[in-house]
């Protein structure tokens, strides 16, 4: 892992920067104005104070400037994420696996060919299960899931949301603050066990549940020559 870090050289982080800076701009109109007075005035209060004390305020002036800078990058940028992916298919899935501390992600285990879909997350909390699509629909996907996984979680705890903006349903902006205050149930060892478990069941893909789509059913001429 830290090989992997220290191959990320400094220029390919601030491109990385630069490409968060571009993302967050378009999405929120409060951004540049509030980075603009997170580093004016700590800046402006820095030239006061060396102006009556010294030159010994420049260096605490700049961390500060930085500080307050690279604080409104990051809470504003990330609340333009939670903005952004809000209704896109898979959007639960992928921030969970961006998220810091050992999740173990399955994305879409249980999935319909209407884009209702339950991915499966594996963690110290237990295990979570995180429905998105039609709230029907989803329900009877995860009641499906859990019946399934009940086989082998044996006393895992077993949490299950439905991602929405209605009510009873778990917003899109509040699920990664949701999975921290989940309580920390299972030891590193657990996980491992309990990862290793489910991914034998879930070794044999299954089909979406739903109508084939007409592209995907075999020609008339296939199922005619199939043998008797």
């Amino acid at each position: 892992m830290a090989k992997e870090q220290e191959k990320v050289s400094f220029g390919t982080r601030l491109k990385q920067i630069g490409q968060v800076f571009s993302f967050t701009a378009k999405q929120d109109k409060w951004f540049v104005p509030l980075l603009l007075a997170a580093v004016l005035i700590p800046l402006a209060l820095t030239v006061v104070l060396v102006i009556l004390f010294g030159w010994i305020y420049l260096p605490i002036g700049i961390m500060v400037t930085l500080l307050a800078a690279v604080i409104v990058l990051n809470l504003r940028s990330n609340a333009a994420m939670m903005n952004a992916a809000e209704g896109q298919p898979g959007a639960a899935a992928s921030l969970i696996e961006n998220m810091r501390g050992d999740w173990r992600v399955r994305p879409a285990a249980a999935s319909t060919t209407q884009f209702d879909m339950v991915h499966v997350v594996i963690g110290r909390p237990g295990v979570i299960l995180l429905a998105e699509g039609n709230p029907q629909r989803v329900r009877g996907l995860l009641g499906q899931e859990k019946r399934r996984l009940s086989k082998v979680i044996g006393n895992a705890p077993l949490y299950d949301y439905v991602i929405g903006s209605d009510e009873g349903q778990l917003p899109v902006k509040k699920l990664r603050s949701t999975m921290m205050r989940l309580p920390r149930n299972l030891t590193g060892k657990d996980v491992n066990s309990l990862d290793k478990r489910l991914g034998a069941l879930m070794a044999r893909p299954q089909m979406p549940k739903g109508a084939i789509p007409k592209n995907m059913r075999p020609s008339k001429g296939m199922r005619q020559q199939r043998p008797r």
